[in-house]
């Protein structure tokens, strides 16, 4: 008897069965521009494999001026789809089936020859577009029938059309970028024909039994967006026009409330799909920050959805599905919503990748295999790069022992999982835990490593982390000057009047931690409230008439730092203007280019530039050093004085940030080769 029943039972669409109610959602993952077209096949084989039921790949562009960049993927040839069949073949000869995106980015494609449905320039990319006439028009849903067409002589199951998300269909559908006079702009009915006729000739092209899937925007979160009853509108209408499945989109790329990062809550638009599953006669699909299968099983049984959605759960575990269905999802590896690895990636054109699984599009080149020589190893250090180096060693079959001197697994993750919006990593931690026993690792907490302890080992990891830099400020040992361990670990009592030194990511993350009450990403209605999200039934786009709402802040906090930048300019592509966001929104002052003269017990003196001018008394309670890591290796270099070699990986090879990627990833590789 399974847990998820509803999950996995099978969707039968007439001409074929899906074998489950899973669709690992499109990524664009950078593979494809590649050119190695076996490493893109054994990226969807794996995923094949580990039981999901339908995939669809990242974006391919019908035609050239719709690529989200330059050089970007697409059916264009003979020789494209002989490629794309390497990929068809390995996924079909795994059991799975797969349906190609086809996506044609709009005004968001970064280059000069993007088009849209009128000369509206995007925020997000320096190129205006041209706007379409009559002919092009024509040209575009003849490239979306071409391309489905194409994908079809290819192998593929089926496609995906993108619908959502701001790129071209979207343009034409919303007043925010639709401001044409002409058949194709003015009423609802005429700009939701671009999208309608994109499915009626694809339709014609492929044949009745093949898989189309609309990508249909349920709420734009724009002012200027679609409302619930156009999205019912355009929803029948895609219906009548031929599409199979409709697969459900949040948000444009511009709009300023996020989507799908980690603090955005769990299933926290799947209401949106419930309330149009009744309202269509074909299977609806829901999507945005679903991560476990007990949560899937969940929006399933309640009749939210009819499949439901998951795109980066397949980067963090591609066996996600199978190890659901023998009843070991503790075991699945957490999507964790971070974005740093994959979102990050792939806006700065690198190949995407996991933070919690290096291996995801590293398929071909990173697979530990059984040691030949079975060592004893000893890891020193329970964090994110001793935890990833133990596990995968102890799986290739070494006898491995982890040594923390701490009560408890985690390192630095038990920190993150303090902050509001961070939740996710708690269930980081709890995998880790779960992985440490199954691979058998022994593990010694409380236990301080030393040089007599680590004699006989045949290979030692020095993971032993970081410790906080001081920065040498006059009269920082006062009674009113802490760490953030001390706040974040010990709980240390903090003032309501706050002056944060440092304002890189553990600022910003202390910043938040000392501001935010209740947590709103475990309360959805509260995290509506903070972003100003409302029902598209009430107002258009889903925007609140009022804008965020969130609650009052805690306590009074200046986030300052000596760089004469904009502070979190630093942080993370995708989700730094987030941060940012909501330190705003809880009126965290934010001073970048100050110096640090001294502390006193009535506060923080600052002056401002190289000539130290205009110096200020910061009068706070409390003021917390966020001032930056130094890699801790003692050990190591007591290790390498007695004449021994131990490798040495995460914060305390490099301290910068704690950046629990690279850390993992040098643990899984380092491991993968010892």
């Amino acid at each position: 008897m399974t847990r998820y029943p509803h999950m996995l039972a099978p969707l039968d669409l007439g001409f074929t069965t899906l074998k489950n109610r899973v669709l690992m959602g499109s990524m664009h993952t950078n593979l494809e521009e590649r050119g190695d077209w076996n490493r893109v096949a054994e990226f969807y084989a794996e995923r094949a494999r580990g039981g999901v039921g339908l995939i669809v790949t990242g974006g391919m562009a019908p035609n050239n001026e719709g690529g989200v960049f330059p050089g970007a993927a697409g059916l264009f040839s003979d020789q494209d789809i002989a490629n794309h069949r390497v990929v068809t073949d390995r996924v079909h000869a795994e059991g799975g089936k797969i349906a190609m995106q086809v996506l044609n980015a709009g005004r968001y494609a970064y280059g000069p020859g993007c088009v849209s449905a009128s000369a509206v320039k995007s925020p997000i990319s320096p190129f205006p577009p041209v706007e379409l006439d009559e002919a092009g028009i024509q040209k575009q849903l003849d490239d979306y029938a071409t391309a489905a067409r194409r994908a079809q002589i290819a192998g593929y199951d089926g496609v995906e059309i993108m619908g959502s998300e701001g790129y071209l269909i979207n343009q034409f559908l919303v007043e925010h970028t639709n401001r044409r006079e002409d058949s194709w702009g003015g009423s609802y009915e005429n700009r939701m024909r671009f999208a309608i006729e994109s499915v009626k000739r694809s339709r014609a092209a492929v044949g009745s039994d093949f898989i189309l899937i609309f990508r249909i925007s349920l709420m734009d979160l724009l002012p200027k967006g679609s409302d619930w009853d156009e999205v019912l509108q355009l929803a029948r209408a895609i219906e009548a026009a031929g599409a199979t499945i409709l697969n459900t989109g949040i948000g444009w790329h511009e709009a300023r409330i996020p989507t799908i990062a980690t603090s955005v809550p769990r299933a926290a638009f799947s209401w949106l799909t419930q309330k149009l599953k009744g309202e269509v006669g074909i299977p609806v699909i829901t999507s945005n920050r679903i991560n476990t299968p007990d949560l899937a099983e969940e929006l399933l049984a309640d009749g939210s959805a009819d499949m439901v959605s998951m795109a980066r759960p397949f980067l963090a575990d591609a066996d996600f599905v199978n190890k659901a269905a023998a009843g070991r999802a503790a075991e699945i590896a957490p999507c964790i919503a971070c974005n740093q690895a994959c979102l990050d990636h792939t806006f700065n054109g690198k190949l995407t990748s996991c933070l919690v699984n290096p291996r995801a599009c590293h398929e071909t080149e990173l697979n530990p295999e059984p040691a030949a020589t079975p060592k004893s190893i000893a890891v020193v250090g329970a964090g994110p790069a001793g935890l990833s180096a133990a596990i995968t060693a102890a799986t290739r079959g070494h006898q491995v022992t982890l040594f923390e001197r701490s009560p408890e697994l985690g390192g630095q993750l038990n920190l993150a999982r303090q902050i509001p919006g961070k939740e996710e990593f708690n269930g980081l931690v709890d995998w880790y835990k779960t992985m440490v026993a199954l691979s058998g690792v022994r593990t010694l907490l409380n236990t301080e490593a030393t040089p007599e302890l680590l004699a006989g080992y045949d290979e030692i990891i020095i993971a032993t982390g970081v410790t906080p830099r001081t920065p040498g400020i006059e009269g920082e040992t006062g009674a009113n000057v802490v760490s953030y361990i001390d706040v974040l670990r010990h709980r240390v009592p903090v003032g309501k009047r706050v002056a944060i030194i440092g304002a890189g990511g553990i600022g910003f993350d202390v910043a938040e931690f000392l501001t935010v009450g209740d947590s709103p990403t475990v309360n959805i209605e509260a995290w509506k409230q903070e972003w100003g999200v409302t029902d598209p039934a009430l107002h258009r786009g889903g925007i609140a008439p009022g804008g965020p709402a969130p609650d009052a802040p805690l306590r009074e906090v200046w986030l300052l730092q000596r760089k004469a930048e904009k502070p979190g300019k630093r942080l993370g592509k995708t989700t730094g203007w987030i941060h940012r966001a909501i330190l705003q929104m809880k009126q965290v002052k934010m001073l970048a280019g100050v110096n640090y003269e001294y502390i006193t017990r009535d506060g923080l003196m600052l002056s401002r530039g190289a000539a130290h001018e205009d110096p200020e008394l910061l009068a706070v309670d409390t003021i917390v050093l966020c001032a930056g890591q130094l890699p801790e290796r003692s050990l190591a270099d007591q290790l390498e004085s007695a004449g021994l070699k131990p490798h040495v990986i995460g914060g305390a090879d490099v301290a910068a940030e704690l950046d629990a990627k690279r850390a993992i990833d040098q643990g899984v590789r380092l491991a993968a080769t010892l």
